[in-house]
């Protein structure tokens, strides 16, 4: 059931990006020939009387996709007696152009913002440090935030989520941690010595053990987690609004930094793509995700929008980000980029993306298996 559900939110995701162009292209004056549930073939459409749109339903389920008189550039040119000349994609304005291509990356960011303003009126999880004053707080534990691939607290399957309720081995234990500094220097000087677990998951007691490792932190043992001091965090309505801004702006300072870290890596040669997920991997993360409440299933599909907002806004051709960097540059030449040019720089730009998204689905199933 919870892959259903991340499957149902990709769609929904998808489509209010694309609900972002169409309403762009409507207000800014464009013809908007079709709106679409779903990539063709078609089942079926309807075009309501005195509308120039096709509003479809689609057999690939998707998300969908809006198509604006114009856009691409195979649709050719226009004369001044073709009919709705002045309302083809490149006859409006540049100023015009952009708005309908930024609109549905804002679209993805609206989105985002009303999930987590949403999640801060019925509680949302966070770090307590970073809690604003006026918050009502629910402490959870020491939680886990992150699990390093292959590293020993993996092996011995700890997760995200999970709250550290003790750590014990032969000598000393430690009960109920209040710092990540008191569970590091706990495990930093038991290298590959056996420690218990003791944790909370889904609201169950579980008991693990695992065996710290050198190399991952220098100079000390580790087990390749990251921690923090997790509660639930509610907020009054207006409150509640104004940190979903503040929540939404930093989610997307970090996501960017990160996409163009590994953009960097990436030409440099050095990129680790065993960090990053493609569909499968993130279905997988979502389920986690469900397992653990409302709060956290609002806070990741906000990221999960972010991260669809941000990779559209990437100046690469077939994306958004590259689309408009074309008018940019069309508007600084004052001429047209020539539809074979455009077409050919797309169509490579679509198939390296397709050919990454293959790569790292293949990693995911790859992980999955084994």
């Amino acid at each position: 059931m919870p892959i259903i559900i991340f499957i149902l939110v990709l769609i929904f995701l998808i489509l209010a990006h694309e609900f972002g162009h169409f309403i762009a292209a409507k207000t800014t004056g464009m013809r908007v020939d079709e709106f679409g549930i779903g990539l063709p073939p078609k089942i079926v459409g309807w075009k309501p009387k005195k509308s120039e749109t096709e509003y479809t339903l689609n057999w690939l389920p998707f998300g969908g996709f809006v198509r604006i008189w114009g856009e691409d550039a195979e649709e050719g040119v226009i004369t001044p007696n073709t009919k709705d000349a002045g309302r083809f994609f490149s006859a409006r304005p540049k100023w015009a152009q952009v708005v309908t291509l930024f609109a549905g990356v804002g679209m993805n960011i609206v989105v985002a913002w009303a999930l987590l303003s949403v999640g801060f009126m019925t509680g949302l999880p966070m770090s307590v440090s970073e809690a604003p004053a006026n918050a009502s707080v629910t402490i959870h534990g020491m939680t886990i935030v992150s699990v390093l691939p292959d590293s020993p607290a993996e092996k011995a399957g700890l997760l995200a989520g999970d709250v550290i309720l003790a750590l014990t081995d032969n000598t000393e234990a430690l009960q109920e941690p209040q710092q990540a500094e008191q569970v590091s220097n706990f495990i930093a000087t038991k290298t590959g010595e056996r420690i218990d677990v003791l944790l909370k998951r889904e609201g169950e007691t579980r008991a693990l053990s695992v065996i710290p490792e050198a190399g991952i932190i220098p100079d000390r043992g580790a087990i390749g987690i990251s921690m923090d001091m997790v509660g639930t965090v509610q907020l009054g309505f207006f409150s509640a609004l104004w940190y979903g801004v503040l929540a939404t702006g930093n989610m997307i300072a970090v996501i960017a930094v990160g996409f163009w870290t590994l953009l960097f890596q990436m030409v440099q040669g050095t990129a680790n793509l065993s960090a990053v997920s493609g569909p499968v991997g993130i279905a997988g993360m979502f389920s986690s995700a469900a397992s653990s409440g409302i709060g956290f299933v609002l806070s990741f599909v906000a990221f999960i929008s972010v991260n669809l907002a941000v990779l559209n806004l990437l100046p690469f051709p077939a994306l958004d980000g590259g689309r408009i960097l074309f008018v940019i540059i069309e508007a600084i030449k004052r001429s047209p980029i020539k539809p074979v040019v455009a077409n050919t720089v797309n169509t490579i730009g679509f198939l390296l993306l397709i050919a990454l998204m293959i790569a790292v689905t293949w990693q995911d199933v790859a992980r999955l298996l084994g």
